[in-house]
């Protein structure tokens, strides 16, 4: 890889793209250069700051291919961007694409999920989005189909609408569950990268950096598409909860009308009964029958 520098980190982060492909790329590099983690961040940050409206999250979703791939090589980049990533959450959140909250809600729930920080910083980064802490999510394993709280959990002050609704389906369309083509590449991974028992075939250098390339690359796949298979998820149990709610305020809306119903059917019994007997007075007055066009 090429040697690092600031004006070549800078030039790096001037020509990344939103792309999947130009994240992992100058992840890899940044992660090589480890070392040098105080330096980037800071230009990393300072970058951030300087950046188009419409590339700012891109520079978010670097942070987060970095600090979660980051982590077995070494703990210098999640502990550096610590300090720092409040004020990114703030800056991009503030200053970035108009509808950006729903992505980064995306990283922080994969950052909850995979306790990537603590708590305190958790609950700070929550806050910047929702304005108040928010429970910490629990592992899918503590959720059960059955659980409780589920069914019982405080329905928002006004219910869904539709459009939300259908907005929040058509979104999963594109969810990673579908993306074919991704799994396409996973499943054609060499069985060298999967299985260790075959590492004794490396008998040279240059056919262990190769593999180590592809091992790297290989990595970066999985966890990134495991990343978005994890906001997937999030997604839907979102919806979830959203249609349950939307369901329960249909049933209560639909109790009311029924009671409504009921209400104004004795109503009209009671106005076609004054009706009638109305009609039966006036008739037995005198000046003739009644004539009920009148």
């Amino acid at each position: 890889m090429s040697a690092f520098s600031e004006a070549a980190l800078e030039k790096k982060l001037s020509e990344l793209s939103n792309s999947q492909q130009s994240v992992q790329t100058l992840s890899l590099w940044l992660i090589h250069h480890r070392k040098h983690s105080k330096t980037i961040i800071n230009v990393w940050f300072s970058e951030l700051r300087k950046a188009q409206v419409s590339r700012k999250l891109t520079f978010l979703y670097l942070a987060n291919d970095v600090i979660q791939n980051s982590k077995r090589k070494g703990p210098e980049f999640t502990q550096d961007f610590a300090p720092v990533i409040v004020d990114a959450f703030k800056h991009v959140y503030r200053e970035g694409e108009e509808g950006c909250k729903k992505q980064l809600g995306r990283v922080l729930s994969i950052w909850q999920e995979r306790t990537v920080y603590e708590n305190n910083l958790l609950d700070q980064l929550s806050q910047v989005l929702y304005g108040e802490k928010k429970a910490k999510k629990r592992s899918y394993e503590e959720i059960q189909p059955d659980d409780e709280d589920f069914a019982s959990q405080s329905s928002p002050a006004e219910p869904p609408q539709t459009a939300e609704l259908i907005r929040a389906l058509q979104e999963l369309e594109n969810a990673a569950s579908g993306d074919s083509v991704l799994r396409q590449r996973i499943s054609s991974l060499p069985a060298e990268v999967q299985d260790t028992s075959l590492l004794h075939r490396i008998t040279d250098k240059e056919s262990g950096e190769r593999l180590s390339r592809l091992v790297e690359e290989a990595c970066m796949l999985l966890a990134d598409y495991s990343g978005r298979l994890a906001a997937e998820i999030d997604d839907r149990r979102q919806l979830t909860r959203t249609l349950t709610v939307f369901l329960q305020s249909q049933k209560d809306g639909l109790a009311q009308n029924e009671q409504k119903l009921e209400e104004y059917k004795r109503k009209l019994a009671r106005v076609t009964q004054v009706r009638k007997e109305l009609r039966s007075r006036l008739n037995n007055l005198p000046g003739g029958r009644y004539n009920s066009s009148n």
